[in-house]
């Protein structure tokens, strides 16, 4: 049985990667095609964008499910989550 979920869990990162890879060479098919300074600069504005309104929908679905309330909003805006830096001495 451990074969068969092993061999299970391999088939399935192997089609996650294809998958990856074949999205990786659509965008490299049409970033190709830019031709202007304009154009990449129209292109990180749509991605931009893409992903901003990926973070609304997702912070939508979490309050909507109760997972973030004024009550986390209000602890959030007091927390310090810089990473701690390490300096040589």
């Amino acid at each position: 049985m451990t074969e068969t979920l092993l061999y299970f869990f391999k088939v399935i990162i192997m089609e996650r990667e294809l998958t990856l890879h074949q999205a990786k060479m659509d965008l490299l098919r049409v970033v190709d095609r830019i031709q202007t300074v304009d154009e990449v600069q129209t292109i990180r504005l749509i991605l931009a964008d893409y992903y901003a309104r990926k973070v609304d929908e997702e912070m939508d679905r979490l309050w909507d499910s109760g997972n973030i309330n004024e009550q986390v909003l209000e602890q959030w805006s007091h927390e310090h989550m810089r990473t701690p830096y390490n300096y040589a001495q």
